[in-house]
C-alpha cells in the first residue's frame, strides 16, 4: 500500500515548470489518503513552495542551495537522496524532461529501485499501474511493479493539471553537496524566451520542403500568433535548416500538443514516433501520398509558403475576433 509519495519539481527561468504540476496530479491520483511531498532545488528555491501546495504538496522540502542552481547529475543525485532518506517515500516521480530523464535512472540504481520511464497515463487498480509508449510508439504498455520503491517519469502535456490547494508545511534541507565533477559556470539558450518545445500546446514543425533556415520564418510567425513553439525534422536539421534542439522523433525530442502543425514533413516512421500522439495533426505538404497524412486529423495538398500565411492570417482574425467577444 502507498504511504508516500516524493514529487521532484522543476523550475527553468525563475518559473514552475507546467510539468511539475502535472507530476503532482498524478500524485493526488495514486495516493488521495496519504503523504504527498515535493522537492524542489537551487537557487531562491523558497518561492515555489506556495505554488506547489496549490497542486496538493502537503510538504514541500526546500533545498536553497547556489551549488545547485543549475543542474549537474552529481549535484541533484546527492541532493535527491538526500531527501529521499528524510522523507522515505514509496513512490518518486517526475517529468520526462531532460532532467529527469538524466537523474531518475541515476537515483533508481543507486537504491535498486524500479523505475518506469515515459509514462503516458498513471491509475490505481488494486495497485499502481503505469502506461507507457513501446516499439516508437507503435502500441502501449502497462506495468504493474511490485518492488517497495517505485520511480517513474511523467511525459509532459498528457495528464491535465487539477489544481487541489492544501495546507503545506515548507522545510529546508542543508543538502550536503561534495565532490562534483562538473560545475556549470553558464547556461546559453539559444531558444531563449520562447516557449519550452516539451511543453508547447502547439507546435508547428518544418520539415525539409522548407528549404532553407529562412522558410522556417513563416513557421515562426505562424507558432507566434497561436503561442506556440517551433520543431522540425531529423531531415531539417541535417539540411543545417535549423539547430538540433529543434528536432521532434526518435532521436529527437518526443512531444504531444493540442496541435501539431506539420509543414513540408514526409512522415517517415522515426519522426512518427515523436509527435503521433499529439492531439490534432494537421499536414501540410504537396504530394498527396505523403506518409505523414495517414496520421494527420486534417490534411491540406499545397505549398506550405502559400498555405502557412493564409493560417497566420485566418488565426489572428479568429483570435481577434474572440477577445472582441470575451470584451
Amino acid at each position: 500500500m502507498t504511504k508516500k509519495v516524493l514529487v521532484l519539481a522543476e523550475a527553468k527561468n525563475g518559473k514552475l515548470r507546467n510539468v511539475s504540476f502535472e507530476v503532482l496530479t498524478v500524485a493526488n491520483r495514486i495516493a488521495s489518503d496519504v503523504d504527498i511531498n515535493a522537492c524542489i532545488f537551487g537557487s531562491n528555491a523558497e518561492n515555489y513552495s506556495e505554488e506547489l501546495s496549490k497542486y496538493g504538496a502537503q510538504k514541500v522540502y526546500i533545498t536553497d542551495n547556489e551549488e545547485l542552481k543549475n543542474y549537474t547529475p552529481d549535484g541533484y543525485k546527492q541532493a535527491l537522496l538526500q531527501v529521499i532518506e528524510e522523507v522515505n517515500p514509496d513512490v518518486v516521480l517526475t517529468g520526462h524532461t531532460s532532467i529527469g530523464k538524466d537523474i531518475l535512472p541515476r537515483v533508481a540504481a543507486r537504491l535498486n529501485a524500479a523505475l518506469v520511464s515515459d509514462c503516458t497515463d498513471v491509475e490505481m487498480d488494486n495497485g499502481i499501474v503505469f502506461t507507457r509508449p513501446i516499439y516508437s510508439g507503435k502500441t502501449f504498455q502497462k506495468k504493474k511493479v511490485n518492488d517497495d520503491l517505485v520511480m517513474a517519469t511523467i511525459r509532459p502535456n498528457n495528464i491535465e493539471a487539477i489544481e487541489n490547494p492544501v495546507n503545506s508545511e515548507t522545510i529546508k534541507l542543508l543538502a550536503t553537496i561534495k565532490d562534483l565533477r562538473s560545475v556549470v559556470k553558464e547556461v546559453v539558450s539559444k531558444a531563449s524566451g520562447k516557449v519550452d518545445l516539451s511543453e508547447a500546446k502547439a507546435i508547428i514543425s518544418g520539415g525539409r520542403g522548407v528549404k532553407s533556415a529562412e522558410g522556417f520564418k513563416p513557421l515562426q510567425e505562424l507558432a507566434d500568433v497561436l503561442g506556440g513553439a517551433v520543431g522540425a525534422s531529423r531531415a531539417a536539421c541535417d539540411a543545417d535548416y535549423c539547430d538540433y534542439s529543434l528536432q521532434i522523433g526518435q532521436t529527437g525530442k518526443v512531444v504531444t500538443p493540442d496541435l501539431y502543425i506539420a509543414c513540408g514533413i514526409s512522415g517517415a516512421i522515426q519522426h512518427l514516433a515523436g509527435m503521433s500522439s499529439s492531439k490534432v495533426i494537421v499536414a501540410i505538404n504537396k504530394d498527396p501520398e505523403a506518409n505523414i497524412f495517414q496520421v494527420s486529423d486534417y490534411g491540406i495538398v499545397g505549398d506550405l509558403f502559400e498555405v502557412v500565411p493564409l493560417l497566420t492570417e485566418e488565426f489572428k482574425k479568429v483570435i481577434n475576433e474572440t477577445k472582441t467577444l470575451v470584451e
